[in-house]
């Protein structure tokens, strides 16, 4: 099983909210074969609490115009680790110790990696 377009959509758009607040190393993994419980994990680093919650921001005011609201939302509080979850589409933004630490990459290795284009140069009005 595949992830649907929709959710490697919202990770594209999600991914490039998150790149227009600075996030680094920001990937997506095709977890659909493994999980039931949703398509795609977009993983984001973000250098401190600040730039966390910019980067939480930015994902939902990105998704909001296609219909995508949060159905979840953990590790605001310290913004060391926020998840939020969309459904299809689970956004995990991490500070660089918890990037470290958890190695979500490492975890999820066997799951088929989604290319993003995260320079979109079309600007929304």
């Amino acid at each position: 099983m595949s992830a649907t377009a929709r959710a490697i959509e919202l990770a594209q758009v999600a991914g490039r909210a998150a790149s227009t607040k600075l996030a680094h190393d920001i990937v997506a993994f095709d977890v659909s074969g493994m999980l039931a419980i949703t398509d795609v994990f977009l993983i984001a680093t973000a250098a401190n609490e600040r730039q966390a919650g910019a980067i939480v921001d930015a994902v939902d005011e990105a998704l909001l115009p296609l219909g995508v609201k949060t159905v979840g939302r953990e590790g605001e509080r310290d913004d060391l680790w926020v998840l939020l979850d969309y459904g299809d589409l689970v956004v995990h933004v991490q500070q660089p110790d918890e990037r470290q630490l958890y190695s979500l990459e490492r975890l999820w290795k066997d799951a088929p990696r989604i290319p993003l284009v995260l320079d979109d140069p079309v600007v929304a009005a």
